[in-house]
């Protein structure tokens, strides 16, 4: 299949007939197709004898979406509408974002990946197990689209809060990569989501017959290593080394070892430790315009202290040492909880990440006597510990500050430390709050409104990843990062910060996303570190050029005509 522009249209030049056209999700626009499409293609009467505008569909799937009894069946329909029609499943997602991002991502893709193997209708992505090792290239030449520009990759062992799902945790890569092209506008061709099954160390699992993943304890050491290894020289092997390379849902034990190995080889960066850590920096930037403070004037205590906790301390520390502070008195300001209490010097078995935020502290064991001792200025809830922030430590945050920020990030909804009404009610509407899943808007008794942020990662990956491949970075370091959370928190309004928003509206999030896209491209530009030449002097221009669109393309038969003179037909007597 290749493109070409004539007189401002792009048509669609194809090999395929017949069933092929309408059983192929890129090229599939079922009544879409014109009279001469159908001909041409040989589809006419493999379809009803009616002719929709894509507006039409719209209105058929929207009907037919209300009709589902829950989130789940609305999940499983809308995975439906993307295998058969990839133009309109992004459509509808962009005729309200808002509306279907939960849907196909948290909190309802967590409740997808659990129930995967009863739901599961047809593969998506690239499924690599331990036992391929010394094959994945093989693997990789059996997906059918050559130009790939993002991979998402996951192997199972920690999806969202939810633990080890194994084999079912393809909806995550899957649900991610569908963000980048409806948020980011990355061409969903030029995706691949991939599973990394090594096995699964979940019981129940194991023994369900409908698990769709290898039947046995995940495979570890250096094993493990060896497939990981194989995977990235593999991917880079294949699609070249600007291919960016996701990393999503690793456990603790191999996502920061993993990160740390392969960030200066590959172009490669971890959506748990970096995509949380830049939108968790955005909201607490944005939260700066609403206590009139300096990220260095505040105390931060974490409830939690694994991936996503040390992303987002080392994306602060690195903020507040922008701002002039000296490094080591950056992390004196960061305190964090683990499941034994109050990481501090001298506590036994303290990995190297935890070290670092480990200050002189008597031991403490219970966040509430934490919070209480330590007095901070906000609390992050990374450790999917629902009901972590009680109603005593949200009033408490509330008497010793006028603002206090509580930001209850766990994913899905059901592991949020707190409820954006309980924090709104407890601080009496004084709360800058923030959460990983969407919460509805709280009314208070005195009649004031409030939107609860989201602070999904979706307003970061889709974005850098569209930077990161439209100008070709090799390497990306946490300069990226900072830079995406400082464009992001640029982008909320005063109207935003005063309807308790520390986001732009998720209905906004293409246009976010863009322009997101556009100062990573400077920046990456500025320090040297993008590799297409020559430097697009319109970054936006170059950047809007790439998106992808909705409106189908037109198909058509490469026909033209030769001069008369060489067309004419030789004749002679007989």
């Amino acid at each position: 299949m290749h493109k070409s522009e004539d007189k401002g249209k792009t048509f669609v030049y194809s090999k395929k007939r017949g069933y092929d056209v309408t059983r192929n999700p890129l090229l599939n626009k079922g009544m879409a197709f014109s009279l001469e499409e159908r001909l041409q293609l040989g589809i006419h009467g493999l379809l009803p004898p009616c002719f929709n505008s894509q507006d039409v569909q719209l209105q058929r799937v929207l009907k037919n979406y209300d009709m589902k009894r829950d989130e789940l069946d609305r999940y499983v329909f809308l995975m439906g509408l993307q295998d058969r029609n990839e133009k309109l499943f992004y459509r509808v997602l962009l005729s309200d974002i808002e509306r279907f991002m939960p849907i196909i991502y948290t909190p309802t893709v967590g409740l997808a990946c659990q129930q995967y193997g009863l739901i599961f209708r047809r593969p998506r992505g690239l499924f690599i197990t331990i036992h391929d090792r010394g094959h994945i290239s093989t693997l990789l030449q059996n997906w059918p689209e050559k130009d790939i520009r993002a991979v998402c990759v996951t192997d199972g062992e920690r999806i969202l809060g939810l633990g080890d799902l194994g084999c079912c945790g393809m909806g995550i890569p899957v649900g991610k990569l569908a963000l980048y092209t409806a948020c980011g506008g990355v061409p969903p061709q030029q995706c691949l989501p991939v599973m990394l099954d090594v096995g699964t160390d979940n019981e129940v699992l194991l023994k369900d017959p409908l698990y769709i993943g290898l039947r046995h304890k995940r495979v570890r050491g250096q094993a493990y290593d060896d497939l990981l290894d194989e995977f990235m020289t593999a991917v880079s092997d294949r699609y070249g080394m600007n291919c960016l390379i996701q990393f999503e849902d690793f456990a603790n034990v191999n996502a920061f070892r993993l990160l740390s190995k392969y960030r200066n080889k590959y172009c490669t960066f971890n959506d748990d430790i970096q995509g949380t850590a830049a939108v968790a920096v955005a909201g607490l930037l944005a939260a700066l315009r609403i206590t009139k403070t300096k990220l260095c004037d505040h105390t931060i205590v974490f409830q939690g202290a694994g991936e996503a906790a040390m992303g987002i301390a080392e994306l602060i520390a690195m903020a507040m040492e922008k701002e002039g502070l000296a490094k080591d008195k950056c992390f004196k300001k960061i305190w964090m909880v683990d499941s034994k209490g109050l990481i501090v010097k001298g506590r036994d078995q303290l990995t190297h990440e935890k070290e670092m935020f480990a200050h002189k502290h008597p031991e403490m064991r219970k966040l509430e006597d934490v919070v209480r001792e330590l007095k901070p200025t906000a609390i992050i809830g990374v450790a999917a510990i629902a009901g972590a922030f009680n109603q005593q430590i949200i009033k408490d945050m509330a008497s010793f500050n006028e603002r206090p920020i509580i930001f209850a990030l766990s994913n899905p909804t059901s592991k949020a430390e707190c409820t954006a009404e309980q924090c709104y009610t407890l601080t009496e509407g004084r709360g800058i709050f923030a959460s990983g899943s969407p919460f509805d808007p709280v009314t208070l008794s005195d009649g004031r409104t409030f939107f609860p942020g989201q602070g999904n990662n979706a307003y970061i990956f889709p974005g850098v990843g569209l930077a990161v491949t439209a100008c070709a970075v090799r390497q990306i370091n946490e300069g990226i990062f900072l830079t995406a959370a400082e464009a992001l928190a640029h982008q909320v309004t005063e109207k935003d910060l005063a309807e308790g928003r520390l986001y732009p509206p998720l209905s906004s999030i293409r246009d976010v996303s863009l322009k997101l896209a556009v100062k990573v491209m400077e920046y990456a530009y500025e320090h040297n570190m993008a590799a297409l030449r020559p430097e697009p002097s319109d970054k936006e221009a170059y950047v809007h050029s790439l998106t992808y669109s909705t409106d189908y393309d037109e198909f058509s038969v490469d026909a033209y005509r030769w001069p008369e003179d060489s067309m004419a037909v030789q004749t002679c007597k007989l």
